[in-house]
C-alpha cells in the first residue's frame, strides 16, 4: 500500500559563484482483475494469464521546496532556511542552458524554456534520442538540438519531476482558486435579501440515492465473505515467521476484498460501460489504491486512532506495523484519514468523491481522454450542488473535498515505494494485487 520519502533537494541561491548542480494465498479470490471485468475479450484473456497493464503512473501533487544553497569563496556550501525563494538581482543565469533564468523552477534556477520543455516532457513521459550518445554539451545553441541531453542536463541540475502538476491537478487548483475568491467576495459585498433555498432535481437525487444504495450492496457481499479472511493470529511473538506470515496474508485478503468492492461499483456507474475495455482498465488500475485509501479513511476511528473494516476488525499503527507494513506509509495514511475524519462527509459525499476519482482523464494509458471528462462532470457538478444545500455557509468546502484527491496522489507515490520495500522483503502478493500494482513477481 505508497512515499513521503525525504529528498536530498540542491539548494541554489546568490553568491559570486554560479548556481552548480548538486556538488498468503487466497484461493477464494479471483486470480487477476481479468475475471472481475467480464467486459474483457477472451482474446484478451488468452493471450496473457493476467492484464498487461502499463505503470501506474507519476502523478503527484507539486511540493516545491526551495532550499537555496550559495558557495563561498572557498567553494564550500553555505545553506539558508528554509522560506520563499531569495530574491533574484537579475544576471542569474539558468543551471541548465546558461541562458537568463527567470525564477526558480521544480527546484532549479532555471530560464523560461527549459521550464517549459521539463514540464512538457514529464506530463508525455517523452523519449528523446541523441546522436552523440548522450555526450552533448548543453549551451543555448544546443538546448534545440539535442532533447535528450537536455532532459538529462535538466535531471542533473536538480529537475524534480514530482513537482510537475498534472492537468488534472492544474484544474483541480484553480478551482479552489476560483471558489477561495468568490468566498472572499462573498464576504465583502453587501448583505443581499435571502435567496430560495436551493434543491437538487430529481435526476440528481435519484443519482445520489441510486450512488449510496450501490456502495452499501458492494460493502455487504465484503461483510459476507468476512469468514473467508484468514483470521488475525493471537500470538505476540514479532520474530515468529509463521505468524508474520498470517498478518500479512490477513491484510493482503482485506485489500482483495477492497478491490473487488471498487470493481464492482464502478461497473455500476453510469456511463462507466460507455468507455473502452482499455479506458475501463487504465482508470480502474491507477484509481483503485485512491479509492482505497478513501473507504480506509472513512472507517477510521479517533477516539481509538484504529481503523476498522468489516465491522470488527479494528487495527492501530503498531498493528499495520506487524503485517509488515512501513510506518513512512502509515503515518500518512492516518494523517489523511483524521483529516477527511475532520470534514465530516456523509455518504453521499463519498460515493461522489470515488465517482469523480475512478473518471479522472489524466490517468496514464487513457485513450478517449474528451469521453471520460464528459462522464466525470456530473458528478462534479451533482456534488457541488450537493454541498451547497447541506453546508450553504461554509464557501470552502468544496475545493477542500476537492484538493482531497489531490492528496491522494501523493499518497498512491507513497504506496508504490511501500509495494517496492514489500519486495525486498520477500513478502509475495496475491496475483490480483500484484497485477494492479504491477509487481513483477
Amino acid at each position: 500500500m505508497s512515499t513521503l520519502s525525504v529528498t536530498d533537494i540542491r539548494d541554489v541561491g546568490h553568491g559570486k559563484s554560479s548556481p552548480a548542480s548538486r556538488c498468503c494465498t487466497f484461493s477464494s479470490q479471483p486470480a487477476c482483475v481479468s475475471s472481475l471485468l467480464p467486459f474483457i475479450s477472451p482474446a484478451e484473456q488468452s493471450r496473457s494469464p493476467t492484464l498487461a497493464w502499463e505503470g501506474l503512473g507519476e502523478l503527484t501533487p507539486e511540493r516545491v521546496v526551495v532550499c537555496p544553497l550559495f558557495c563561498r569563496s572557498d567553494g564550500q556550501p553555505v545553506k539558508r532556511k528554509k522560506g520563499p525563494a531569495p530574491k533574484m538581482l537579475g544576471n542569474e543565469v539558468c543551471s541548465v542552458c546558461g541562458d537568463k533564468a527567470s525564477g526558480f523552477h521544480y527546484n532549479v534556477l532555471s530560464c523560461e524554456g527549459c521550464k517549459g520543455f521539463f514540464r512538457r516532457s514529464v506530463i508525455k513521459s517523452a523519449q528523446y534520442s541523441c546522436k552523440n550518445n548522450g555526450h552533448c554539451e548543453m549551451d543555448m545553441y544546443m538546448r534545440r538540438k539535442c532533447q535528450q541531453c537536455r532532459l538529462r542536463k535538466c535531471r542533473e541540475a536538480g529537475m524534480l519531476e514530482h513537482c510537475v502538476l498534472s492537468e488534472e491537478q492544474i484544474r483541480l487548483k484553480k478551482m479552489k482558486k476560483q471558489e477561495e475568491e468568490t468566498a472572499r467576495t462573498s464576504t465583502e459585498v453587501a448583505p443581499t435579501p435571502p435567496q430560495e433555498v436551493a434543491t437538487l432535481d430529481p435526476q440528481q437525487q435519484e443519482m445520489i440515492e441510486k450512488l449510496v444504495a450501490m456502495q452499501k450492496q458492494c460493502n455487504k457481499r465484503s461483510f459476507l465473505d468476512r469468514p473467508k479472511v484468514t483470521p488475525w493470529p493471537q500470538s505476540q511473538d514479532l520474530q515468529n515467521r509463521e505468524v508474520r506470515q498470517q498478518r500479512f496474508a490477513h491484510f493482503t485478503e482485506l485489500a482483495i476484498m477492497s478491490v473487488q468492492e471498487i470493481v464492482d461499483f464502478a461497473k455500476q456507474l453510469p456511463g462507466f460501460l460507455e468507455l473502452t475495455r482499455e479506458d475501463q482498465i487504465a482508470l480502474l488500475k491507477t484509481s483503485t489504491i485512491e479509492i482505497m485509501l478513501l473507504e480506509t479513511s472513512r472507517r477510521y476511528n479517533p477516539s481509538i486512532d484504529s481503523i476498522t473494516f468489516l465491522k470488527d476488525f479494528s487495527y492501530n499503527k503498531e498493528d499495520f506495523a506487524k503485517a509488515g507494513l512501513q510506518f513512512e506509509f502509515i503515518n500518512p495514511i492516518f494523517e489523511f484519514s483524521k483529516g477527511m475524519n475532520d470534514l465530516h462527509l456523509d455518504e453521499a459525499e463519498y460515493a461522489l468523491l470515488i465517482a469523480i476519482n475512478i473518471f479522472s482523464a489524466d490517468r496514464p494509458n487513457v485513450q478517449d481522454h474528451d469521453l471520460v471528462e464528459r462522464l466525470q462532470q456530473p458528478y462534479v457538478d451533482l456534488l457541488r450542488s450537493y454541498i451547497m444545500i447541506k453546508r450553504p455557509n461554509d464557501h470552502l468546502m468544496f475545493p477542500r473535498m476537492l484538493m482531497k484527491l489531490v492528496s491522494l496522489r501523493t499518497l498512491s507515490s507513497v504506496h508504490s515505494e511501500q509495494v517496492f520495500a514489500l519486495r525486498l522483503q520477500d513478502k509475495k502478493l496475491p496475483p490480483l494485487l500484484s497485477e494492479i500494482w504491477d509487481v513483477n513477481e
